[in-house]
């Protein structure tokens, strides 16, 4: 069964815009000027908490956080704007933001003797010392960003020389109704034992300024804090007014061993945390696609965006800083079922209203456009969700990888078994056919601590946002313990059942008898979670994860976790009831061969016995979807093959390119259905084998040196496969510190014609990049192409530029043929 795509698969946004739509949220800056909606003016019912369904030991004290705000005031039309982000915060006393970005200045008369605050420098500067030491260099922001857990350094200029005798307090705010007590207003009295883990305390105090050091609590909320100073003299009290310049972000920090994310390897933490660019694979088993991905969790604008997600769902301050219901909100919210969140969702192969999944090379453009609009991004498939997750929750200090499951099963009746039924002749009966095997999945794995689990299950947890069945009512997924699922134990949370399933449940081949009852035939116990891929640390190279996830096939201990976990799922006696096994083997070869080409699919089999055997083979073939989905046969063969004791034959079935061309959908993707009968036993013979046609590459060629701040060109060159046009081709281009999102609109492409174009862009970050672009057309999908880029600092010792991208987002542009 599919992915639900159910009121997912149009261009209009969903009405409902949130089950906590209305929850007042934080000023976030967005990257371009949008005006501002008409508030929606309907009352809507009050609806239970998500907090309560989803997350029970935040249910008691959550439901009654006044940190929630009010009801949203009504549903969202598909024709009204949902509510987004203001650049001012909102609160009552916020003055207009200042030019100045090293500080504000008080214009008060300052009174004899007081103990004034004339500005305050954040020392934000990416190139200091406060960014370099706490990993935040290379966001393209001004503003302080730190992460909690970690000392950080300040200067206040004052009105006069400070004494022993002076009282300085800083104090930080977050959300609408800041509390001591819910970690949402912070007083951190300087010289003195802070609480919770902050404090602060004097480095240097020379005339007027005095220097200090801030140390934050490693248990801090993550959001953005406004930010104040209080002083208490002889002479009277002063209070500095709290100004956008001198907001502060705070976020998870892997490298504090207090942090619940802590990781303890340097190497890890540059490849999960701060790398911008990765490797997403897809396609089968046996052949592996991979396409480089864009996470640009640096970039201006995402962490904002990022911040936007948590308040867009109502999530609670004090929640935010606790890592598990970050990370389930987050695989909420990156998807826009139940409330209105980043992605729709499509697998239906019809995309007119949106963008092709298979288009997309990064995550910046969706989630800049969700900051900007308010409104779900059309359209996201599996590793679209997983590339937005991996963005979002790298950007906010967790480290995080994607993870490709090739043969992942869909467990729609809490088996924790795939079930595929047959009719006499084991010819597929689709209607009753409701699991599915997945030719690949992707979802993520992030590091941390789980203190709501016994002991044993630290370490990678998987969170997954794709929408495939309900977590406590709610279209989410995880975080669970990979350690829980290699071991069967699938009553640890959240969602242990459906993941084990997905990497460790069997096949089993159901046969309709001639009563009308059902009878297992076969059961394929290797089928399922056959690969799980990662990228590598430090390297582009493919990196193999299943010894995590499971136990080395066929072992005791394997066998052991799947049938522990099948005793909690609904049919637990399955294992007993299946039948032995037989001397006839099977084995699908398929051709590698690029869409357009004719191909051979060739079956094999041998006779592992030492009697003669006569099979009777049926061979069906199909286009399927990745989601294991098939359409209509549009092939078979139906042939008796005599077996020599030993012996070995081949039955050949070759598929011309227009046999297949009418009927191909999303992927290239081919479902072969094999089924025979041994005249001389009761053996069956049963196997579901995917096969890929594969897409040709872009070739991308740098045709100068990459300086920071000057004009770079790059060629890029495709050549159509297919003997037929593309038409309306959309090519799209995108690099973190190199371009910013851009959408080329290329026209038609005549069949089995080479086109080459270039663009221009400028690098705004020093170091080694990659230029990601990709193709698109109704025709043709999946094409993808990267080159690497180092680029060099500008001349005078600039490591970065002010000019964030270039380009407009979309454009047309001249093909040479």
């Amino acid at each position: 069964m599919p992915a639900p795509s159910s009121g997912t698969t149009t261009g209009s946004p969903r009405s409902d815009v949130g089950r906590w739509g209305g929850n007042p949220w934080q000023p976030l800056m967005t990257p371009s000027p949008e005006p501002e909606p008409e508030p929606d003016r309907h009352a809507r019912q009050r609806r239970s908490p998500f907090w309560a369904r989803c997350c029970g030991c935040c249910s008691c004290q959550n439901t009654i956080d006044e940190d929630w705000g009010p009801e949203l005031g009504g549903d969202h039309g598909s024709n009204s704007r949902p509510p987004r982000p203001s650049p001012r915060d909102g609160r009552p006393n916020s003055p207009a933001p200042r030019p100045n970005s090293l500080g504000s200045t008080v214009n008060t008369a300052i009174q004899e003797g007081k103990l004034m605050v004339t500005g305050v420098d954040l020392l934000s500067s990416p190139s200091g010392q406060n960014r370099q030491e706490h990993h935040t260099d290379e966001f393209e922001y001004k503003e302080l960003i730190i992460r909690r857990g970690q000392p950080f350094h300040m200067v206040l200029f004052l009105s006069r020389p400070y004494e022993s005798s002076d009282h300085v307090t800083l104090e930080l705010f977050i959300g609408n109704n800041p509390e001591v007590g819910k970690g949402t207003h912070v007083i951190i009295p300087v010289g003195q034992g802070g609480s919770g883990g902050w404090s602060a305390q004097v480095t240097k105090s020379s005339g007027k300024n005095l220097n200090l050091q801030v140390h934050t609590s490693p248990n801090a909320i993550i959001g953005k804090f406004q930010f104040t100073v209080r002083t208490r003299s002889e002479a009277g009290e002063f209070q500095l007014p709290c100004d956008p310049c001198n907001e502060i972000y705070i976020l998870f920090n892997p490298w504090c061993p207090e942090d619940l994310v802590y990781v303890d390897r340097e190497d890890w933490r540059q490849e999960y945390v701060l790398n911008e660019c990765g490797r997403i694979y897809y396609g089968t088993e046996a052949q592996i696609g991979e396409r480089t991905w864009n996470y640009g969790q640096f970039d201006h604008g995402v962490l904002d965006a990022c911040l936007y997600i948590l308040d867009r769902r109502g999530m609670p301050y004090g929640g935010r800083r606790d890592p598990i219901s970050v990370c389930r909100v987050v695989s909420a919210m990156v998807n826009s079922l139940d409330d209105s969140g980043v992605l729709i969702g499509n697998w239906s192969g019809e995309y007119s209203r949106g963008t092709n999944p298979s288009a997309w090379v990064g995550s910046v453009e969706i989630l800049l456009s969700y900051l900007r609009t308010g409104f779900s991004v059309p359209y996201g498939q599996c590793w679209v969700f997983a590339g937005v997750t991996t963005t979002v929750l790298r950007c906010l200090g967790l480290a995080t990888r994607t993870i490709t499951n090739f043969n992942s099963a869909h467990d729609t009746d809490t088996s924790l078994t795939m079930d595929i039924y047959f009719d006499e002749n084991m010819k597929p009966l689709e209607h009753l056919n409701h699991d599915s095997v997945w030719n690949f999945h992707v979802w993520n794995d992030c590091w941390m601590k789980r203190p709501d689990l016994p002991p044993g299950f630290d370490g990678w947890q998987v969170v997954d946002a794709t929408p495939q069945e309900t977590s406590s009512g709610i279209f989410c997924c995880g975080p669970c313990s990979v350690e829980s699922i290699k071991n069967g134990l699938v009553y640890m949370k959240y969602d242990a059942p459906f993941i084990f399933a997905e990497v460790n449940s069997d096949k089993i081949y159901w046969q309709r008898q001639g009563d009308g009852s059902f009878k297992i035939v076969y059961v394929e116990e290797k089928a399922i979670g056959s690969l799980v891929l990662t990228k590598a640390v430090g390297s582009n190279m493919r990196e193999e994860v299943s010894h995590i996830y499971k136990h080395p096939e066929g072992s005791e201990a394997e066998r052991k976790a799947v049938e522990t976990a099948a005793a909690h799922g609904s049919k637990p006696n399955v294992y007993a009831i299946q039948d032995s096994a037989e001397d006839v083997a099977l084995k699908v070869e398929a051709q590698d061969v690029v869409m357009g080409q004719d191909l051979t699919i060739c079956v094999v089999l041998t006779n592992c016995g030492s009697s003669p055997r006569t099979v009777k083979l049926h061979l069906y073939l199909s286009v399927t979807f990745y989601t294991g989905v098939s359409g209509s046969v549009f092939k078979e063969s139906k042939k008796e093959v005599v077996l020599a004791p030993g012996a070995s034959e081949r039955t050949a079935m070759p598929v011309a390119y227009k046999e297949y061309r009418v009927h191909l959908v999303d992927q290239g993707a081919m479902l072969l259905n094999v089924s025979g009968h041994v005249k001389e036993n009761t053996q069956v013979l049963a196997k579901q084998h995917t096969f890929r046609l594969r897409t040709p590459d872009l070739t991308l060629t740098l045709l100068q040196a990459a300086v920071v701040g000057q004009d770079c060109e790059v060629q890029i060159v495709f050549q159509n496969p297919l003997p037929i046009t593309l038409t309306n081709v959309v090519f799209r281009l995108e690099g973190s510190g190199l371009q910013s999102p851009k959408t080329l609109n290329a026209g038609d492409i005549e069949g089995s014609k080479r086109v080459t174009l270039r663009q221009t862009f400028v690098p705004v970050r020093p170091g080694s990049r990659q230029l990601i672009a990709s193709l698109d057309s109704p025709q043709l999908s999946q094409v993808h192409g990267v080159i690497q880029v180092d680029v060099a600092p500008a001349a005078g010792g600039r490591g970065s530029s002010d000019t964030r991208g270039n380009g407009s987002s979309e454009e047309t542009i001249p093909i040479a043929s």
